[in-house]
This record gives structure tokens, C-alpha cells and sequence, in this order.
């Protein structure tokens, strides 16, 4: 800082105040710092301000990168955060790193509270690694006390899959699950029911599955060797509705002629032009930015009473679904 309020001719608390977009300092001013400061190669030091700090201001994320609804929840929370003005750690959940190892890094990077994504593993395992430092899990497995939850009323969302599906005149509908992933259980209980509902119980069939295309590609291959396919499939989420999808694509099938799709989350996937898919949406926009409120409220007004945040999803209509082929 003080080759930059040399380059200038200010003082270095000046330039300080700049680089902290504190008061004190023209416009001009702030002009003429930026440019010697990139003219001079110089990056304020945001860990050193961090720890000056009595409080960080900083949200760790705990998140997989495998789901691209995942990720989509990831980028929105950026914005969401900067408005509260928080900022974000984040720590990703690999094959060799386990989830008590990536929150034990956020915490050691002073995060005020975890937002915590895609976690296959016991809330009250991660409650007892944080202590007292708030956690927001979104879509969990399972919900521990202590822990505020923002989900997607995920049987909801199946019934509205079931539900276009009958009215475009479909009976045989299977569902590929997402087995023991975040909001599997919920939707396949949701499949069953809605199936039910219609009158269609002996038409329920549940296969196997998780969040991979591969999931998909297996479970194709499952009902390609059936002989009879059903009409319609029902995927644990858009990964998996692609490998269905791709898998029947190669063995001359055509979708939705001869069989309709549909997956979930309504991810970038779900909307690629060469894939059409007819998905159910969860709002990713809406998610994150309850997730940063809960944990603002918890860090910035004291709350401690947990909170279930719930969302509507909504089917999204794609060319991947259609009546069901002539028997």
C-alpha cells in the first residue's frame, strides 16, 4: 500500500480507506488508487483483513460438485450473500476427503455458519464437528435439532410428474430412484402415492438408481431386457433421465414416441436444446437466498429457533414427454 500511495501521493491510510470502499476519499482519487494499484501488480491481502477482524462476515459452503443442481445452488448464493454483505468459503465434498474434514477446514477459515449441500451422511454428525457455529442443510437426508432446513417438497414435485404424465394418457410409469441420495426417499414415497392415487398400484414399478447417468444407463438397460417397456419413466433427477435417455436414444428408440421421460431439478442439463427434458424445478435462486437468510438471521438477529423452509417445485414441459405410444 505504500508504493501505491507513493505512485499516487496520497497517504497510506488513504489508499486504505479505498481498498476498504470506506468514506473519506474522491472519486478522482479512487480512480488513481485502482489504476497504480493494477499498474503496480498490488492485491489487497484478504486473509490479513479477515483476521483484523472481530467478525469475518464469511459463509462456508459444503457441496458436492458431482449434481449440476448442486452447483447451480453454489452460483446463486454469491449474490445472495453479497447482498447481506457475507462472503463465501467453500469446501468440496471428493472420494477421498470426507465431510467432517470439509467443515473442519470452513470453521478453520473463521465461517460464521455452513450452508451444507448435497451431505449423504448424518446431520448430527456434522452438528457435532460445527458445535456452535449455525448449520442451513439444503435438501438433507435426514434433519438433526440445531439445524435449519431448506427443501423442496420433493413428493410434490413427483406428483406433478405423475400427474402430467396420467393426462397425456400414461399408465405404465416406472420410477428410477435416487436410493439412499438427499430427497430420494421423499420422492419415491411421493411416486408411490400419486401412482396410487391415479388407481394405477399395479402399475408401480421402482428401480433402483442414484444421481449418475450411469444409474440411468443400468436401469435402461434393466427395462430394455424386460421386453415390454412401460411408456413413461420417471428419473431421480436430471442425470439419471439423461443416461435413460441416451441409452434408448442408442438402441433406436424414440423419445417421447415410444417412451416419455422426465427427471428432476430442472437443471442446465434439463434445458441443453439436444435434450429437451421435461424436469420438475427447483428454484435455485430462491434456495440460496432463504439458505443465506436463515443463516443471517441466525448470526445478525439472534434467532435460535430451528426452522423448515419449504418450497413449491414446479414441473417445467419439455419435448421429452408426449402421449404414450399405440399398444
Amino acid at each position: 500500500m505504500s508504493d501505491v500511495a507513493a505512485r499516487v501521493g496520497v497517504s497510506q491510510a488513504l489508499v486504505s480507506l479505498v481498498f476498504r470502499n470506506q468514506p473519506g476519499a474522491s472519486s478522482l482519487t479512487r480512480q488513481r488508487v485502482f489504476q497504480a494499484a493494477e499498474e503496480l501488480g498490488y492485491r489487497p491481502d484478504t486473509a490479513a483483513q479477515l483476521l483484523r477482524r472481530t467478525r469475518s462476515r464469511q459463509l462456508g459452503v459444503l457441496f458436492t460438485m458431482r449434481h449440476p443442481h448442486d452447483v447451480g445452488v453454489v452460483e446463486a448464493l454469491y449474490p445472495a450473500a453479497e447482498k447481506h454483505g457475507y462472503h463465501l468459503a467453500l469446501s468440496a465434498m471428493v472420494a477421498d476427503r470426507d465431510e467432517r474434514q470439509a467443515v473442519e477446514q470452513l470453521l478453520g477459515l473463521r465461517s460464521e455458519a455452513i450452508i451444507i449441500i448435497g451431505a449423504e451422511s448424518s446431520p448430527q454428525n456434522l452438528v457435532t464437528v460445527a458445535g456452535p457455529t449455525p448449520l442451513i442443510e439444503i435438501n438433507p437426508c435426514t434433519r438433526a435439532a440445531g439445524v435449519d432446513v431448506v427443501r423442496t417438497a420433493n413428493s410434490k414435485g413427483i406428483r406433478q410428474a405423475v400427474d402430467h404424465l396420467t393426462g397425456l394418457g400414461h399408465r405404465a410409469i416406472t420410477h428410477i430412484d435416487g436410493g439412499t441420495m438427499p430427497a430420494a426417499d421423499e420422492r419415491r414415497r411421493g411416486y408411490r402415492t400419486a401412482m396410487r392415487r391415479h388407481g394405477l398400484a399395479e402399475h408401480i414399478q421402482i428401480l433402483p438408481g442414484d444421481y449418475t447417468e450411469e444409474s440411468g444407463a443400468r436401469a435402461a438397460r434393466e427395462l430394455l431386457q424386460q421386453g415390454e417397456l412401460p411408456t413413461a419413466i420417471i428419473a431421480g433427477n436430471d442425470r439419471c433421465a439423461h443416461g435413460v435417455l441416451n441409452t434408448f436414444l442408442r438402441a433406436g428408440l424414440t423419445v417421447p414416441t415410444d417412451v416419455s421421460i422426465v427427471g428432476y431439478d430442472d437443471s442446465q442439463l434439463a434445458q441443453l436444446s439436444f435434450i429437451d427434458l421435461t424436469s420438475v424445478r427447483q428454484d435455485v435462486t430462491e434456495v440460496a437466498r432463504l439458505a443465506v437468510q436463515a443463516a443471517v438471521e441466525r448470526l445478525d438477529e439472534g434467532r435460535t429457533v430451528d426452522r423448515d423452509i419449504v418450497l413449491d417445485p414446479t414441473l417445467v414441459v419439455r419435448g421429452s414427454t408426449g402421449p404414450p405410444r399405440a399398444r
